[in-house]
């Protein structure tokens, strides 16, 4: 595999026009093919791994096959057919709240968050699979049914890229997972496209998301959520609230204070992060998304 060029194109031109997400596709076909690939079994007929209906045990059946809950139940020694996995079916749960309509570095994290999502979506449905997806803002939570083609890749990343609303609705990214873990009954993949910065309790339903399906949380920053430049007088809006507020930014103790504040916040998000047992990609607005794409979908074919 090739190193990427800071100078790729579809890191400048991210997913805000047709063209560009021309060239987001072409770019992600070329530098990830074959990386998602094999990941999961393929569409020829065979055994699977999801469970299926139970009957009683004859001679010559496989003993690995015998079902001890449902044997134990009956009296009888059964066995529990399993289901060929004939596609891969990925639920995307995707972060719109206005905490996006943030960056001060190449592009705002909604547009890092559009691409990431094309990215993993145009691999994806590229084999006959479908996606769907949970989107959550502060007007609520909307739920795109699973379907397949390049049209439901599209589709995603054009709502994304929409302006977040202010909050005032009960969505949180814990409730977006939940609903997800509902939906999702069959065994696949799960990409979280999300700051994290929410308050709710996402952490225990991400684990629990994260015991039955592959999850990769692709957690997207920006440089001036960890430390604050000295620019004198700065007046801050938050996106979420629109509440205004101006900060001496030339205090060093006022520096010193944000930058030990975002370290500890940082700190616990990696820690819950890890606990979960979900594959962690960290994306920031001042580097190569794309790069950062192809690092780790790489690094995850090796590990499998």
């Amino acid at each position: 595999m090739s190193a990427l060029s800071p100078e790729a194109p579809a890191t400048t031109e991210l997913a805000s026009s047709e063209r560009s997400l021309r060239l987001l596709e072409l770019t992600i076909n070329r530098k990830l093919d074959g990386l998602i690939h094999g990941d999961h079994q393929s569409t020829s007929v065979g055994p699977g791994t999801e469970g299926g209906e139970g009957r009683l045990y004859q001679p010559g059946d496989d003993v690995r096959r015998i079902d001890w809950n449902l044997t134990a139940r009956s009296g009888n020694v059964h066995v529990r057919n399993t289901i060929a996995e004939r596609e891969l079916e990925t639920w995307f749960v995707i972060d719109g709240s206005a905490s996006l309509d943030y960056g001060t570095a190449r592009h705002e994290k909604r547009d890092l968050a559009a691409s990431v999502v094309g990215a993993f979506g145009f691999l994806v449905v590229r084999a006959g699979n479908r996606i769907g997806a949970v989107v959550f803002d502060g007007s609520g939570t909307r739920v795109a049914p699973p379907r397949a083609g390049r049209s439901a890749v599209l589709d995603l990343v054009v709502r994304l890229q929409r302006r977040g609303r202010t909050s005032g609705g009960s969505a949180t990214l814990a409730s977006a997972l939940r609903k997800v873990r509902l939906l999702a009954r069959r065994r696949g993949l799960v990409v979280v496209v999300s700051d994290l910065l929410d308050g709710s309790d996402w952490a225990g339903e991400l684990r629990l998301l994260a015991a039955r399906h592959d999850v990769i949380v692709a957690h997207l920053t920006d440089p001036r959520e960890d430390e604050i430049p000295n620019v004198g007088v700065l007046a801050l809006i938050d996106p979420e609230t629109g509440q205004r507020r101006e900060v001496q930014t030339s205090s060093r103790k006022f520096r010193q204070r944000y930058a030990e504040a975002a370290a500890e916040r940082r700190g616990s998000i990696d820690q819950r992060l890890r606990r979960s047992r979900a594959q962690h990609l960290q994306v920031s607005t001042d580097r190569d998304w794309l790069r950062d794409v192809v690092h780790h979908i790489a690094a995850r074919s090796r590990r499998r």
